[in-house]
């Protein structure tokens, strides 16, 4: 080829080549020819192998059973018929929640269980499986050699953020037939109360000393705790204070060591023993307290496990990060999930600042998150190619590579885009991420694409409520079709039910999504009329979310029941619907939107998003990028609410679920102001209790 090329451009202008054309073409296309052919010899042997992953023995295009006939109801076609509730359940070695560190221990041959940063230069130090099984029996030890029954009607409270000693706590009291209760770190000291008071707990772990005042200043209402745990280090004035208000305060290596001297027969519990009571994170009020067993919760962590396979199965030494708050059972599944396999789990430095450098140092293979923190990745990384012709363009064609590949089941880090482009993207989350799992709230399906290409990893989007110990439904690993929550997990019926108020029937496929599995709630704990409201008569859990089944079988979320109300021309609103299509905006990183049955329209308070300012403002200087300066600036207002009521526009909103006018506020939405549950939604009542002054003065202004 090398002389067809010399020939060719050695002594010829290209007025040569025009006049001489005929003498040419000839040759050119020979060459062309040959250099086709030797390209397409050297692709086929030095192209990289590519390999596609399993598939799920399940017709993507089929992927639900109707039940009875019933296109409503449906069940997982991995389960046997007629009822497709029956499958041939994995991991039979694990009966109770805390068989499966027993198991960890023998696929990994006693390999590392729990990490923490506490080595040099904040390096992860790990325990192995026997050094953690040691320390929970020593756990559950030390608490009944200072009184607590070994029974399945004592409580302890965890207080705490995640740690190694949040899980040896936990399985702890499991292991002795006891109930951990965990107390989410920003539920508040009256939601508190309650449960301390409602669960009758005489000890609780706490992790700092910030938390043992709080629990000193309310002893006087709660006068049934006796002990107090402490994980970090106390000071001698600490313990005197605590004992001067008739309570005992010990360390948690003081209970390890207690445990060690005076080790106690195991009480091993039963399946249908309760295995905790899981606190709502209370967006409506009082947290309920949600009862759920070993056998049902182990349930439905092997229905996801049997649901994944053969597409995705964990490896021994899977290392995962858990940052998601371990009181919630999203994070708590994921442990029992690894640990069944031997996974290794790392915690974060419990300080939001510091995730980004936890996760690059740890490097974890599985990534559980929610999709305000992938949305908050996308912003940021759009944002910054944005301003480069170059960088997007080139990351748009490495996108667009990815899912082409993608499309066909081919996930691998080692492409040319990986290599030029993507890696940077990749490494910025350690850099071998192979499993995405995003629950709680809907991901659009521009992220989720984003996602899966840039980090070139399989992304699962799951659907459950604390009520269903997790999970209800889940898409498989293997479904390159984004837009939906997947069908029913293994186990579990789930239908559609009429909700007249709000004009959606079953005959045109939308209704409630109700769910029955032997994995739901026994119900909520001393609330039997609760448990009426949210469980009827045939044991079905209605979940007041919106459904839809589509053509392939899967469900997808369209609304929200819950959370509804009147305008006062009658017309019903849903406003977490609304709060997610203003959220499309770029302008937008958090908005609440809110109004009353005396008022004919809605308004709404919006947090801009100061990574996306920071941009646009160097190219329109006559706005700040400051973000409280932007939000005083009446001019920005107006812009953001155009740009939120095109949204809703391209949505397809009425008119009367568009927003009136809006607040800009500086200050966002956070957990620690307890304006957000720690998964990140929004706590409606005291957000409405915040902004109610500044709402009325909206409608006032525009004269309602």
């Amino acid at each position: 080829m090398n002389y067809f090329l010399s020939l060719f451009l050695s002594d010829m202008s290209s007025v040569d080549i025009l006049q001489n054309w005929h003498k040419y073409k000839t040759l050119i296309a020979a060459g062309a020819t040959a250099f086709a052919g030797l390209g397409a010899l050297t692709y086929y042997f030095l192209k990289p192998k590519l390999k596609t992953i399993p598939r799920v023995p399940v017709d993507l295009n089929n992927q639900s059973a109707a039940i009875d006939g019933k296109p409503e109801q449906r069940g997982s076609r991995l389960c046997f018929p007629p009822d497709f509730l029956q499958y041939d359940s994995p991991n039979k070695d694990c009966v109770v929640i805390s068989d499966v560190l027993f198991r960890g221990r023998k696929v990994t041959n006693n390999g590392p269980c729990l990490g923490a940063r506490t080595g040099k230069d904040r390096a992860y130090e790990w325990l192995t499986y026997q050094q953690v099984i040691d320390q929970v029996i020593q756990f559950g030890s030390g608490l009944i050699y200072k009184g607590s029954k070994p029974q399945n009607d004592t409580f302890i409270g965890i207080y705490a953020t995640n740690r190694p000693e949040w899980t040896i706590a936990d399985y702890g009291t499991h292991y002795y037939s006891m109930v951990p209760v965990p107390l989410y770190d920003t539920l508040g000291i009256d939601a508190c109360k309650h449960i301390i008071n409602q669960c009758e707990m005489q000890v609780i772990v706490v992790d700092t000393e910030a938390r043992v005042k709080t629990l000193i200043s309310l002893k006087s209402e709660l006068p049934i705790l006796k002990l107090i745990v402490m994980i970090e280090p106390m000071t001698t004035e600490l313990k005197k204070n605590v004992e001067e208000h008739g309570l005992e305060l010990l360390s948690f290596k003081d209970i390890l060591e207690l445990g060690k001297r005076n080790p106690q027969p195991v009480q091993r519990p039963k399946p249908e023993d309760v295995y905790s009571i899981i606190y709502t994170s209370g967006t409506t009020g009082v947290p309920k307290g949600v009862v759920v067993t070993h056998g049902g919760f182990l349930t439905m962590v092997k229905s996801i496990t049997h649901h994944f396979k053969p597409t995705f199965e964990p490896e021994p030494g899977e290392v995962y990060l858990s940052y998601l708050p371990l009181a919630h059972n999203f994070d708590r599944t994921a442990h029992i999930y690894l640990f069944m396999f031997g996974g290794q789990i790392g915690y974060f430095s419990r300080d939001v600042k510091l995730l980004l450098d936890d996760i690059m140092t740890l490097k974890p293979s599985l990534f559980a998150t929610v999709p305000r923190v992938l949305n908050r990745v996308y912003d940021a990384i759009m944002s910054e190619v944005k301003s480069s012709f170059i960088k997007s363009t080139l990351l748009r064609w490495a996108l667009a590579s990815k899912k082409k590949e993608i499309d066909n089941f081919i996930y691998r880090k080692n492409s040319f885009w990986d290599r030029l482009v993507l890696h940077k993207i990749q490494n910025k989350l350690g850099g071998r991420i192979r499993l995405v799992v995003t629950g709680s709230a809907p991901l659009s399906v521009e992220v989720l694409n984003f996602v899966r290409c840039a980090l070139s990893c399989v992304v699962v989007e799951a659907y459950g409520q604390t009520e269903s110990g997790a999970g209800l439904s889940s898409s498989f690993p293997a479904d390159p079709i984004p837009g939906s929550v997947g069908p029913p997990l293994p186990g579990c019926h789930i239908k559609l039910v009429d909700i007249p108020e709000m004009n959606y029937y079953v005959k045109d496929n939308v209704g409630e999504i109700c769910a029955k599995a032997d994995f739901i709630m026994k119900g909520y704990y001393k609330e039997p009329v609760l448990t009426a409201e949210a469980l009827d008569e045939d044991g079905w859990l209605h979940t007041g979310d919106v459904g839809t089944w589509l053509p392939n079988g899967t469900l997808k979320i369209v609304d929200r029941k819950k959370n509804i109300f009147k305008l006062s021309q009658g017309e019903y609103i849903a406003t977490e619907k609304i709060e997610n299509i203003y959220q499309r905006s770029s302008f937008v990183a958090q908005t609440f939107v809110d109004g009353n049955s005396l008022k004919p329209c809605l308004m709404a308070i919006v947090v801009p998003d100061q990574i996306f300012l920071n941009k646009w403002t160097q190219q329109n200087k006559e706005y700040p990028s400051d973000l409280k300066e932007f939000c005083q600036k009446k001019e920005a207002k107006d812009l953001v609410l155009k740009d939120i009521l095109e949204q809703g526009r391209i949505a397809e909103l009425k008119g009367f679920e568009q927003v009136k006018d809006i607040y800009l506020e500086w200050d966002p939405f956070t957990v620690e102001n307890d304006l957000l549950t720690p998964t990140f939604k929004n706590r409606r009542p005291t957000l409405r209790k915040k902004y109610q002054p500044i709402i009325d003065e909206l409608y006032k202004k525009n004269g309602l």
